[in-house]
């Protein structure tokens, strides 16, 4: 076994959705080496008064437009009608946007997931060089098409994408009869099956919930997005079905904010231990994670997320929770200020400082500074993340 790094010690350790207990937890070489009473190794960090929870999952994002305002002003029968209406890209506020690198633009997406406790997350594009050097895991083994609307080679993506590999669309985005025949249309392709994962889907009624159902298939739930475009999200008979569900954040172009915003839009429509699972242990199952993903548990990934214990259930306690540290691959790739100076982390902390105005200074193991001098090239010095103003 890899030399133990770091202990992490005295903290309430999650081991459920409604059940923490205190726990040391040894990491090292990016996994948990051990989670017991009495955990051994070089480095110690007493967490006595916190609470440790599995590194959310952010199953669904497209990283590259969390800089944009909210577009739009819907409801809208079906996304098609929404990206008719808003997409100008000659004139502003997109132009403007557009013109600031992609690089740049899906980079600040990975920082807005950081600072919501996200450890890994699914980039609904095409995959770009530059997120080699994302702070969080971007992931990477799963086919995708945009949409029936917007890519025309819908079913050769799927067909391409080998067997036991999740397949991810947006489908069912509306609520009118062109919305729900996508899913008619994907079945009589051969393309509904355990490993499809539909994004939205608003339009399922009682026929095409059951349709889903049966071909084992699997479904991404972005209810702030779709409340902004659509009017509405999904029906209360879907979120109680046994239907796979996960949370995704879409992107500032539609959503509230970042995860921790969309935990709290879905808290609306369902138990707090439904929202758990959906960002731990139900996408990491669905977009065929390591074993351990979601969950904290020996030799699994030492993907972690830190937060004062205030004497509630794992899930209980997500709502309105602010990241004290957020682990990635056993690494610190966040500390909130308070908590570094706290914890007098020392050389263990990262070394770049960023304020989220009305989230809170965070430290951050990224070159933040130089992300906000290429932005503000182009937008100038008031930058908004995910709707928040940005600060160095």
């Amino acid at each position: 076994m890899e030399e133990t790094v770091l202990i992490l010690r005295g903290a309430r350790v999650a081991i459920s959705a409604t059940e923490a207990v205190r726990l040391d937890l040894a990491i090292g070489a990016g996994r948990i080496h051990d989670c017991s009473l009495h955990a051994k190794g070089r480095y110690v960090l007493n967490l006595d008064g916190f609470l440790i929870l599995p590194g959310l999952i952010n199953a669904h994002d497209h990283l590259d437009l969390n800089l944009f305002p909210r577009l739009g002003c819907g409801p809208y029968h079906n996304a098609t009608a929404w990206a008719e209406d808003i997409y100008r890209p000659n004139e502003p506020p997109i132009d403007r946007h557009l013109s600031v690198p992609k690089p740049v633009r899906l980079l600040w997406g990975c920082i807005k997931n950081l600072l919501s406790g996200v450890t890994s997350v699914a980039h609904h594009n095409p995959r770009h060089p530059v997120l080699r050097r994302s702070p969080i895991r971007v992931l990477t083994k799963f086919g995708w098409a945009h949409s029936q609307r917007f890519c025309s080679r819908w079913r050769e993506n799927y067909r391409r994408t080998p067997a036991g590999v999740p397949f991810v669309i947006h489908a069912g985005e509306g609520t009118d009869e062109e919305a729900r025949s996508e899913i008619a249309r994907m079945d009589a392709a051969h393309a509904l099956g355990p490993s499809t994962v539909l994004v939205h889907g608003v339009a399922l009624d009682p026929p095409t919930l059951a349709l889903l159902c049966e071909r084992g298939s699997s479904l991404i739930w972005c209810p702030s997005s779709n409340l902004f475009t659509l009017g509405r999200t999904l029906s209360p008979q879907v979120l109680r079905s046994d239907l796979p569900i996960a949370l995704g954040t879409d992107s500032a172009i539609t959503a509230q904010g970042n995860m921790l915003d969309e935990i709290s839009v879905a808290s609306g429509f369902v138990d707090l231990t439904r929202v758990y699972q959906m960002v731990t242990t139900a996408p990491a199952r669905m977009l065929n994670l390591p074993t351990g993903a979601g969950q904290i548990q020996e030799n699994g990934p030492a993907d972690l997320l830190v937060i004062r214990d205030e004497g509630k259930s794992p899930a209980a306690a997500l709502l309105n929770c602010q990241p004290e540290l957020v682990f990635v691959d056993g690494g610190l790739r966040l500390a909130s200020a308070d908590c570094a100076e706290r914890l007098s982390l020392q050389n263990l902390a990262p070394g770049h400082r960023i304020e989220i105005v009305e989230r809170g200074r965070y430290l951050v193991d990224f070159d933040v500074p130089s992300l906000l001098e290429q932005t503000a090239d182009t937008l100038g010095p008031e930058i908004r993340l995910a709707g928040k103003a940005v600060a160095a």
